[in-house]
């Protein structure tokens, strides 16, 4: 499955309009395992182990990516942000990475 950004613009610029960041970003793929997003000349792998916010999501609402500044990507339909360097080193983020390694406490009971 593939899917195109449509509201990314080619290039980087800032509107003249509202004076924010563009440039291009673009999901290449879908698979069961995640996501393939190319920003700029550079393609990350987004799995969905890592980023389990996407794996409910519809490809509609995964191709609907927006990139308000150099380091931020948005979904706004999903109302995910996650800033380039967090999916290109995920293991420094542990917050976001750690989120599916800790297991949750047994409960218990009196």
């Amino acid at each position: 499955m593939h899917g195109a950004n449509t509201s990314a613009t080619n290039g980087e610029r800032a509107s003249k309009t509202d004076g924010r960041y563009t440039s291009t970003v673009e999901v290449t793929h879908i698979s069961k395992h995640g996501f393939w997003l190319l920003i700029d000349d550079e393609e990350l792998l987004l799995p969905f182990e890592l980023f389990p916010w996407f794996e409910a999501a519809t490809i509609g609402q995964i191709n609907h990516v927006e990139r308000p500044s150099r380091d931020h990507l948005h979904w706004p339909e999903l109302d995910i942000d996650l800033s380039v360097a967090s999916i290109r080193r995920p293991e420094d983020f542990p917050l976001v990475s750690g989120a599916l390694q800790q297991s949750p406490e047994e409960p218990t009971h009196p």
